[in-house]
């Protein structure tokens, strides 16, 4: 074991910097889990599933561009608000529920990422 010695007024300084630091990622990961579920992102998979559309019919506004998408290692992901404004403007007729379901599904699974992570 090595043994370093410092000054009390600097270990004092660099006790101040880690507290600080924590406190800025604790903040910041409360401010990441207050997000509104809309903020969340969703695949391809999910959304057929749960608004009951083709793949097809997910494809073809894409291609027209009346959804907005990032696309990340070849998949597809798409803003859960995004599904909403399209279906408040009617471009894609679901009833509500299905949205709904959209949500709690992606929220279980948000929960359930990060139970997984909190155990590693």
């Amino acid at each position: 074991m090595e043994v370093i010695t410092i000054e009390s007024q600097a270990f004092k300084d660099l006790e101040a910097k880690i507290n600080m630091i924590a406190k800025f990622v604790t903040a910041l990961q409360s401010k990441s889990e207050e997000r509104p579920p809309e903020d969340g992102w969703v695949d391809s998979y999910e959304v057929c599933t749960f608004l009951k559309i083709s793949s097809k019919t997910l494809q073809r506004l894409r291609a027209a561009g009346e959804i907005t998408y990032s696309q990340i290692r070849g998949k597809n992901f798409y803003k859960i608000s995004e599904i909403q404004r399209l279906m408040n403007e009617h471009i894609i007729r679901r009833p509500e529920e299905h949205l709904q379901d959209l949500i709690k599904n992606h929220q279980l699974y948000v929960e359930q990422r990060h139970a997984v992570k909190t155990d590693q």
